[in-house]
């Protein structure tokens, strides 16, 4: 099939589709943000076995294959009489792989707090969850917005993993395999997928660029 084919038959497909990829990315990415923000609480926390847990958690999922979280979600949690929707697994291994990456970031982003400030709220009498929630982690997520609009993108390419499990509606790479599946789209299929894959990425890190502008910390 060409390109204008393609769109004729599937067209409607790939629309619901790209918002099939829009939405499940951004869940995955609100998810994945609220998780590594609490991960990276626990990594700086003044109780050590916390600190540890966070570390771990980094570890764990900054180091697992995608598609192997999903297959454990998908196979291996019903033998727990754990039976979830293959959306929700797809959500669940979208989120808890860039959640490590998103406390990364956020750990990063706290290097550029000058210590004086933590001394001048401990001085003040605030208290460690008060200095977190006031002074260290908006300026810790205000510091990691690119990096935070690169792991949007990386995000919404991770969402392909649906495609691995029969859900429905599709993503787009999961309706790439469907018309591969039941006619003869070749690369164009790919491609047209492909198209609408980058221009989201443009786009979003266009967004991203100009909120860094904004927000960004001059010093």
């Amino acid at each position: 099939m060409n390109i204008q084919e393609l769109l004729a038959q599937y067209g409607d497909k790939y629309i619901q589709a790209l918002f099939t990829t829009w939405k499940l990315t951004a869940l995955a990415f609100l998810a994945a943000l609220i998780i590594g923000t609490v991960v990276t609480v626990l990594r700086v926390s003044p109780v050590r076995p916390l600190r540890i847990a966070g570390d771990l958690y980094v570890q764990i999922f900054r180091n697992i294959p995608g598609a192997a979280l999903l297959i454990l979600l998908v196979y291996a949690l019903p033998y727990l009489n754990v039976i979830l929707s293959y959306f929700t697994c797809v959500l669940i291994a979208t989120a808890l792989i860039p959640a490590a990456f998103c406390s990364e970031y956020l750990m990063a982003g706290m290097n550029t707090i000058s210590p004086g400030q933590i001394e001048a709220a401990r001085s003040l009498g605030m208290t460690f969850t008060q200095i977190i929630r006031r002074i260290v982690i908006p300026q810790s997520v205000r510091s990691s917005i690119l990096p935070l609009t690169n792991l949007l993108v990386a995000t919404m390419l991770t969402t392909a993993l649906a495609s691995q499990v029969p859900m429905n509606p599709m993503d787009l790479t999961g309706l790439v395999s469907h018309i591969n599946t039941h006619a003869v789209g070749g690369v164009t299929a790919f491609l047209i997928s492909a198209v609408l894959y980058c221009l989201t990425a443009v786009v979003i890190g266009q967004a991203g660029n100009w909120l860094d502008r904004k927000v960004r910390i001059l010093r």
